[in-house]
């Protein structure tokens, strides 16, 4: 790997509580017009506007990279020299770079540092002083956003006619060219730092996110958020997300009552029931509440709630006309990952996370118990194959061969799965893994997470207890949702299925189409190349 930075000694990652330090860019189709096999300066054109974006990002003090793959230097069809001076006419035109990293191999090399490998986002990162977590890759088709995604950086695609449908369908995050990349990059940066403080001391906030498992995971960085700035943290969720409500850091106390506009099957509205939790509210003596949903949810009925119970500081995000109903109306665009979406409400509501406080998802240490002993040593494979939406489960049938081939290359492998999916569970490891099913709560399927080298799983709630612990997914996403929205929140990972199915963006919660096409063309040998990525072993290493 070829590598070069100008960097002051002794820099390191940012200890304030930031999105990003440094964007990484491609090279060719995204920061000049690409030229098959270039080794001519005098060939090199950058894309419209590219200059002025990345000034914008140099005067928000974010350091900039190139990460390049260069398979003209093993192919012969230029030296490093020429490469070299293709370069010093890209920063002549463009203006200096903090580090170039270039891959010089071929696919047939079998290095780890050609993109689709993480290994040049790993590698500038270290350049850079900063985490792979802290970068965000801009490039122009999907081998780029699989390095960003698999080193657990953000990817930007900027599509050009050379990218592919399929490459666009999967990417988290597309924009429509690098001016408008850098805008929307510093604009998420720039919306969890609070432009002003709350106005009056909150001695008690109420915040409140009802719904699954996985959406209170993942509001935990904003709940933290509004604890550093709050003497005490009340949690109102709903009774499918109490579990998870008891793994997060800063909340004092919870409140368990199911919201009817809410929950996916709710009975009917019940006023007793309703004024009931308007008291109970108002109990609290909240100085402000902050409302957190999803980007599907309306805040406005519990806002009434809210108001009856006489707390007079509500946020929320709202997009339809709130009337008196919110002090702070925050609006956020689609498609911003769920964390962020929730930190930048807190931020609208004057709260932030505290320096030294990344903005990842973290639980509760006193609140995760010991690994059971019998499940072995660290460095198995978790597959949990089901979901509570049936349309973001992996195919029964699919998942057993996932497991003989992850069994058959070395890694020994754990089935997880809740006390209603026993009967999949024990079908799916009788191809060679262990079975679990059923015989761990949440907090207990956290603690064998936690010790996995890596974990096989939907967009379902322990996905997200894999981020929170920092463990590499190997996501088998059901596009119901969307990937830039859901999929595992800064944490290395590799999307597998197919982006592009017909349920794309249905929200359905039971299979719309016959087959179940998103997950079920899955090859376990991609499984196995996903982890291989990732840097996961079949000995059990990482």
């Amino acid at each position: 790997m070829y590598a070069a930075a100008d960097r002051a000694a002794g820099s390191v990652a940012s200890p304030r509580a930031v999105l990003y330090d440094a964007v990484l860019l491609d090279r060719d189709g995204t920061l000049i017009e690409d030229v098959p096999y270039n080794g001519d300066p005098e060939k090199v054109r950058p894309v419209p506007g590219a200059r002025a974006a990345l000034d914008r990002l140099r005067a928000a003090g974010l350091r900039l990279a190139v990460v390049t793959n260069q398979s003209g230097l093993a192919r012969g069809y230029f030296t490093g020299e020429q490469m070299r001076a293709v370069h010093a006419r890209v920063e002549e035109l463009l203006g200096r770079f903090d580090a170039w990293l270039v891959c010089p191999h071929d696919d047939a090399d079998g290095c780890d540092c050609r993109k689709p490998a993480p290994g040049l986002v790993y590698a500038a990162a270290r350049e850079l002083g900063t985490t792979p977590s802290r970068c965000v890759l801009v490039g122009d088709i999907g081998r780029d956003v699989g390095a960003a995604m698999a080193a657990g950086a953000a990817g930007v695609l900027v599509p050009t006619p050379v990218t592919r449908p399929e490459e666009v369908a999967a990417a988290g995050w597309v924009a429509t060219d690098l001016p408008a990349a850098v805008a929307e990059i510093l604009r998420r940066q720039q919306a969890v730092q609070p432009s002003t403080p709350p106005t009056e001391p909150v001695r008690t906030a109420l915040v409140v996110r009802s719904d699954s498992a996985g959406d209170v995971l993942v509001t935990g960085p904003a709940i933290r958020a509004v604890a550093a700035g709050a003497e005490r943290v009340v949690l109102l969720c709903g009774p499918r997300g109490r579990a998870a409500a008891n793994l997060l850091p800063g909340v004092d106390e919870i409140i368990e009552h199911p919201l009817p506009w809410i929950d996916p099957a709710p009975g009917p509205v019940d006023p007793e029931a309703m004024r009931s939790l308007s008291t109970r509210l108002g109990a609290v003596g909240a100085d402000q509440a902050v409302v957190f949903t999803s980007f599907h949810q309306s805040a406005l009925p519990l806002a009434l709630l809210l108001r009856m119970a006489g707390i007079n500081r509500i946020a929320a995000i709202s997009d339809d006309y709130p009337g008196s109903l919110l002090d702070i109306r925050h609006r956020v665009p689609v498609g911003v990952p769920e964390p962020e979406r929730a930190l930048s409400l807190a931020a609208a509501a004057g709260h932030r996370l505290p320096d030294g406080d990344e903005p990842v998802l973290r639980l509760r240490r006193d609140a995760v118990p010991p690994r059971p002993a019998d499940v072995g040593d660290p460095g198995y494979v978790v597959l949990h194959p089901g979901s509570a939406a049936s349309s973001r489960a992996c195919p029964p049938e699919v998942a057993t061969r996932i497991v003989g081939a992850l069994a058959d290359a070395g890694h020994r492998v754990l089935v997880t799965g809740g006390p209603d999916e026993r009967a999949v569970t024990a079908r799916v490891a009788a191809a060679g893994g262990t079975d679990l099913g059923g015989r761990t709560d949440l907090a207990g399927l956290a603690a064998i997470v936690a010790d996995a080298s890596a974990v096989v799983v939907g967009n379902t709630g322990p996905a997200h207890l894999a981020a929170a612990a920092g463990v590499p997914v190997v996501s088998l996403f059901a596009p119901t949702v969307p990937f830039g929205q859901w999929g595992p929140y800064r944490v290395p990972t590799v999307r597998l299925g197919d982006a592009a199915a017909p349920c794309r963006d249905t929200r359905a919660a039971s299979c719309p189409v016959p087959g179940h096409p998103c997950l079920s063309g899955v090859d376990p040998g991609d499984v196995v190349d996903a982890l291989r990525t990732l840097a996961v072993s079949g000995g059990g290493g990482r």
